[in-house]
């Protein structure tokens, strides 16, 4: 008996130690997107060493090969991480847990393996066999140009819809969020990949060149927004935080933890000095955008919130979610409030025939367009509460709505992967197209 059981131990053992081999992907690379890709990533080449893949971590910069397998204290990683040698890394901020140290150190010294998926490491141009769902879209300042997510993309579309003018490829997995500066020179896309990292992009879009990338703990982000003065951007976490990053670096200048469940949306205030964010706890917080302290909540609180979305010309928010009734709030209290009472409640729109899952404001200020699990998006004149039109033709929910900046147009889109592009005023269809080039699926049934 004892034999026996001893035999099946030699045999499972080799498994057994591989298994408890430390793993490049699951737990090296979250490491290192959490603390020192900001620098160390294309864009910005500092030292000229890639901290984004596996090759660029192997290949190392201007000092040699950032690791030697098996060797881990021979390797200038672990040197630079410890200290050992200067300057210390991360470059500007606190050393790595000595428990991060160890896992990196250990991972070296067994071999310095890369177990990453074969479909993470390609950078090939993602090929499309169907439409996907669009999770974001938003007009360029100028209004040429109208930019979609895509997977592991933003396809940036002429604004009519005639065709395709460029493709951005990023790491995130899905792109959640696209939000332009008023002078369109800087474009973010907020996103991740499940269950791996949050990332925010920082683009040229008149170039394609990826500014900056930002990797944000360890699942996607919501609800990405600039400020109006394009210094800050803001995004929602499913820690429960709203997180700040100065634009022209990529740091984060804070993170604030007072909602109680995942944060889906931000926005800033015409000033830029407050922003406002929205969330599963049903709460819309008013921040200092500056200071990065909680200063009140806007709303009483209902059913869980899933968009926010500002009026250009004042501080004025709509907001909405699983309740399916949108509330517009002043972001200020007009005078002081009483126990029970909402000052800030301009007023409330119709409820609609599913949960809300997009808000837009346009740029004249006049009407606020609501989207959501229903196939229809709804438009509202904002000073009477009264439905202006419905833009019908989706097979199915909605999830990103945008009006062009003449406020002449809307674009929706959302499950069934089509970009419908309608007059405002009206809701007449004026185009509809699949944004992703589509490849054919193979004789044998299977994707190319």
């Amino acid at each position: 008996m004892r034999l026996a059981l001893t035999s099946h131990l030699l045999v499972a053992l080799p498994f057994l130690l591989q298994a408890a081999e430390p793993s490049y992907f699951r737990e090296v690379q979250p490491i290192l997107n959490k603390n020192c890709t900001s620098c160390h990533q294309p864009a910005l080449n500092s030292s000229g060493l890639d901290l984004t893949t596996y090759k660029g971590f192997q290949t190392g910069g201007k000092r040699g090969a950032a690791f030697t397998a098996g060797a881990p204290d021979e390797s200038l990683a672990i040197k630079f991480i410890t200290g050992a040698l200067k300057p210390p890394m991360p470059l500007g901020l606190p050393a790595l847990a000595g428990a991060d140290i160890a896992t990196i150190r250990d991972w070296i010294k067994s071999g310095a393996k890369d177990d990453s998926p074969r479909e993470l490491t390609s950078h090939e141009p993602t090929v499309y066999h169907q439409p996907p769902v669009i999770t974001a879209l938003r007009f360029s300042p100028d209004g040429k140009q109208l930019a979609v997510s895509g997977n592991r993309e933003v396809l940036l579309h002429n604004a009519d819809g005639s065709g395709l003018v460029r493709r951005l490829e990023g790491n995130a997995e899905r792109i959640l969020s696209i939000a332009f500066s008023a002078s369109g020179n800087l474009m973010v896309a907020g996103g991740g990949t499940p269950a791996r990292f949050g990332e925010i992009q920082f683009w040229d879009p008149g170039q394609g060149k990826l500014l900056r990338s930002v990797q944000v703990s360890t699942d996607t982000v919501f609800g990405a927004s600039l400020s109006p003065d394009a210094t800050k951007a803001a995004v929602g976490c499913v820690d429960n935080t709203v997180r700040a990053f100065e634009t022209s670096t990529g740091k984060e200048l804070y993170k604030i933890g007072t909602h109680e469940n995942w944060v889906l949306g931000t926005v800033f205030g015409i000033d830029s000095k407050r922003l406002v964010s929205v969330g599963r706890d049903r709460a819309a917080k008013l921040i200092d955008a500056n200071a990065g302290q909680f200063l009140e909540n806007v709303n009483f609180l209902r059913g869980e919130l899933a968009a926010v979305a500002r009026n250009p010309k004042k501080d004025e928010i709509v907001i909405g979610g699983e309740e399916r009734v949108p509330y517009i709030y002043w972001m200020d209290r007009p005078r002081n409030m009483k126990v029970g009472e909402e000052a800030t409640l301009v007023r409330k729109l119709d409820p609609q025939d599913g949960a809300i899952f997009a808000l837009d404001w346009s740029p004249d200020g006049k009407w606020v367009a609501v989207a959501g699990a229903s196939p229809s998006v709804n438009i509202y004149d904002v000073e009477t509460g009264a439905p202006v039109a419905a833009c019908k033709g989706h097979s199915a929910g909605i999830y990103t709505v945008a009006f062009s900046p003449d406020s002449a147009h809307l674009a929706t889109g959302g499950f069934d992967g089509e970009v419908r592009l309608y007059r405002a005023a009206d809701c007449v269809l004026e185009k509809a197209f699949v944004p992703v080039p589509l490849e054919p699926v193979s004789a044998g049934g299977g994707a190319r």
